[in-house]
């Protein structure tokens, strides 16, 4: 009788169904749909220069909505340590967590004597549109603010 029990439990038991899990969705990577308007983007004249340093003393971030989507703009205020530097803002595509690392920075040509006078800085970037999502924004890897693209 035992092994007619067990033969029975294990006919029944092999005809049934283990659930198994559903697959979940996972959300697409983030991208940037059009280019950003960066006039301080690294060029290719840029590759016999010196990377120099920039001191930031304000940014701010805020949402245009005379676009459609609305935009994010991002505001920088500083100075370098020469009037003979120039300013460069480097935008890296976004990461997989939604987070756009930008890198501060100025070039000086060595080969031009200049004289160490602060030159004080404002650039304002339009982003371009990137993919739906909540994006947060880091400037030389420090925190500045979010913005959302519908």
């Amino acid at each position: 009788m035992k092994k007619s029990f067990l033969l029975f439990f294990i006919f029944i038991s092999a005809c049934s169904v283990i659930p198994t899990p559903e697959p979940t969705a996972t959300a697409p990577a983030p991208y940037r749909i059009t280019p950003d308007e960066n006039v301080y983007a690294p060029r290719t004249e840029d590759l016999g220069k010196q990377i120099a340093g920039v001191t930031i003393t304000a940014v701010s971030l805020s949402e245009k909505y005379e676009y459609t989507p609305p935009r994010a703009m991002l505001n920088i205020l500083g100075y370098m340590p020469s009037v003979c530097n120039e300013l460069r803002v480097e935008i890296n595509p976004p990461d997989e967590s939604f987070r756009v690392f930008i890198e501060v920075y100025s070039l000086i040509n060595t080969n031009i004597n200049c004289d160490n006078v602060f030159q004080q800085f404002e650039a304002n970037i339009l982003f371009g549109y990137y993919s739906a999502g909540r994006y947060t924004v880091w400037i030389n890897n420090a925190l500045v603010g979010d913005f959302v693209s519908y």
